[in-house]
């Protein structure tokens, strides 16, 4: 049996957390609030995933036990640094799943980690997941990203189940890239439907969003056939047509007119696209990304919608 420990008491961290309990690993949530951390360990459960009582092996703490088997890091991607930097994890394998770039470097969440640095193996965790399906066990799958086999492995071990098939995938810059950009598509998505633009134009902004994370992926050193997996396709389908996305859902509202720094006021948790859109175009500035720059700019209020929309429209035509 498995000692798991999920940093990150959020709704994921706390999804995997039940997650890695029902996989038969005994689990420590910890949460970088002691006030958060006696709530949820008296009530048995967190407020931000309610309805999901903690399995009764899963223990709440504020630091990282020394017995730890696998790290699972459910940390925002802006965090991720000064989380490891606070907890100082050892050689442990750690699995981060966070999806975006960090906006002070343009690194992804493993280049993060390498950059602290921190001893011992790295893997990402990314796919079409939502953390309350997750808890409650329905059927769903994600990748493991990394070129170390043994730890892919491990991660199967420790938190795959019947309903929670995870996968392997030894490209990990790709996994990362389509995890960090599928956000940023979701964006212009929520967008065009909040405008008023039609399911024609969100189909056809979502296939050409999967052509541009492949250019981006391919441009990095990554795999073009990740794009069309669960870290690629997979994700971007679910974050740019469910409900509870809620990068998709801050596009919404801003194709309907609300103002950005209103939405992100109302917001109880992070949305990730936010921070990732200018960072990843930043980060690629050579490649096509046409969608990413608009949305980019549309944050950045250098564009309107209306401008943002004319921006790709008028763009050349040319064969698909």
């Amino acid at each position: 049996m498995n000692k798991v420990v999920v940093v990150g008491a959020g709704a994921w961290g706390t999804a995997l957390a039940i997650q890695a309990a029902r996989a038969g690993s005994t689990v420590d949530l910890v949460a970088r609030d002691p006030q958060a951390a006696r709530q949820i360990d008296a009530t048995r459960s967190n407020p931000r995933l309610p309805g999901m009582p903690l399995p009764p092996v899963v223990q709440v703490r504020t630091d990282i036990s020394p017995d730890a088997d696998l790290l699972i890091w459910a940390i925002p991607m802006q965090q991720i640094r000064a989380s490891l930097l606070r907890f100082q994890p050892g050689p442990c394998p750690i699995v981060i799943c966070a999806k975006g770039v960090e906006t002070n470097t343009g690194l992804l969440p493993l280049e993060v980690v390498a950059d602290v640095p921190r001893p011992g193996p790295a893997a990402v965790l990314s796919g079409p997941n939502f953390a309350l399906e997750v808890a409650k066990g329905l059927p769903a799958a994600s990748v493991v990203g990394t070129t170390d086999p043994a730890l892919r492995d491990l991660v199967r071990a420790s938190l795959g189940s019947s309903t929670f098939r995870l996968y392997g995938n030894s490209d990990p810059v790709g996994v990362q890239l389509g995890g960090a950009a599928k956000n940023v598509v979701a964006i212009a998505a929520g967008a065009v439907i909040g405008a008023g633009l039609g399911e024609n134009a969100r189909a056809a902004l979502v296939t050409r969003g999967l052509s541009e994370i492949r250019r981006l992926i391919v441009a990095q050193g990554g795999q073009a056939d990740t794009a069309m997996g669960l870290s690629g396709l997979g994700d971007l389908l679910l974050t740019c047509t469910g409900a509870a996305s809620r990068n998709f859902s801050l596009g919404l509202a801003l194709g309907s007119g609300q103002p950005l720094q209103a939405i992100l006021a109302a917001a109880t948790s992070t949305i990730e696209g936010v921070a990732t859109a200018k960072a990843l175009v930043a980060r690629a500035a050579s490649a096509d990304l046409p969608i990413c720059r608009a949305v980019a700019d549309l944050l950045d209020g250098v564009k309107t919608l209306e401008q943002a929309v004319e921006s790709l429209l008028s763009r050349p035509q040319r064969d698909e």
